[in-house]
């Protein structure tokens, strides 16, 4: 029962980290004329990067 204080606190250390990251991933992104998307890329475009875990870069093959 000791240990279940330090996990709780090595998991709330890796959670808050994600954000930080994936926020320069975001605005990565953007800066090539991408978007965000959950998992997949709707129809028409294609995957050209990472977002975060769940999202990822998607770009539209011609220019907008």
């Amino acid at each position: 029962m000791q240990i279940l204080p330090l996990l709780f606190a090595v998991l709330l250390l890796m959670l808050q980290g994600e954000p930080v990251m994936s926020q320069g991933k975001r605005e990565k992104c953007l800066r090539r004329n991408g978007f965000c998307a959950f998992l997949k890329c709707p129809t028409l475009s294609v995957i050209s990067g990472t977002c975060s875990r769940f999202q990822v870069c998607c770009k539209t093959p011609w220019p907008a």
